[in-house]
């Protein structure tokens, strides 16, 4: 890993979710680092290319921003419009004990290519679950009717594509937390800079990347639970009418059977 930083004391980094997934392989350029994709842009910024589909802009313009995703387009699958992004001041901290204010700039030692990848992950992280977080709202808000509908009238008239398309929601969700972008595993670099477990410590604490994901997992348990429930009740009805419908038939049968029966006599 190359050590280049910004020469500054201070950088803007601009986290953007643009899809699902991101394929960084092969990808020319100035190489930083290889996990996560780290590209030189410019004199003083970089890019940072998360494979779970977000992009870590530092110390670039709009413009450098622009081009570089101009460059991930087909690279990019499941895009996202409109982006999901947020934004972060990276300040060097004259004191070094790398504190973060509440609400104030996130403070490092140096701005070290290390510390910055740091920086990047806490960002990529968070702004995933930012959307996550308005997908499961989102579920939660179809889920409501569904319930208040079966407190009130002991049924439900919503079909079963609508709760099988509810359970896909929050399975997807679920995948891309526990699968692709592993909110609880540490950033890399750790394991060749274990001096910076505090710096990433803290951007957890800030970020509270572990509580929100713990949130998340109890929202979308909830979520899978009453969807099963009210598929349960679906079957149920389904069933029911089946027997309904057999019964029919077999009256039917009987009915033509006697009929026939006392035509002949």
């Amino acid at each position: 890993m190359a050590d280049t930083a910004p020469t500054t004391d201070q950088v803007t980094a601009h986290a953007l979710q643009i899809g699902d997934r991101i394929n960084t392989a092969g990808f020319e350029g100035q190489l930083l680092s290889t996990a996560p994709l780290a590209i030189r842009v410019g004199s003083n910024g970089f890019a940072v290319a998360f494979r779970y589909g977000v992009v870590v802009f530092i110390g670039l313009t709009a413009d450098q921003e622009a081009e570089f995703l101009e460059k991930l387009q087909t690279r990019t699958f499941g895009k996202i419009t409109p982006y999901e992004d947020e934004w972060a001041k990276i300040q060097v901290a004259k004191e070094g004990d790398e504190p973060i204010p509440v609400g104030g700039p996130i403070l490092v030692r140096e701005l070290s290519v290390e510390r910055l990848l740091v920086v990047a992950d806490a960002l990529a992280k968070s702004v995933v679950l930012a959307r996550d977080e308005r997908q499961v709202a989102n579920v939660f808000d179809t889920i409501e009717p569904f319930a208040r509908e079966l407190g009130r009238e002991g049924r439900t008239s919503r079909n079963r594509t609508d709760l099988l398309k509810l359970l896909g929601n929050a399975l997807l969700v679920q995948h891309r937390l526990s699968g692709r972008v592993a909110v609880s595993d540490k950033p890399d670099v750790l394991w060749d800079r274990p001096d910076l477990e505090r710096l990433y410590s803290r951007l957890e604490d800030e970020y509270e990347l572990s509580e929100r994901a713990e949130t998340m997992n109890r929202k979308l348990e909830v979520i899978a639970d009453t969807a099963t429930t009210l598929s349960d009740i679906i079957d149920t009805k389904r069933a029911l009418r089946l027997e309904v419908i057999v019964i029919f038939l077999i009256a039917f049968e009987i009915l033509v059977t006697f009929y026939e029966i006392y035509t002949r006599h």
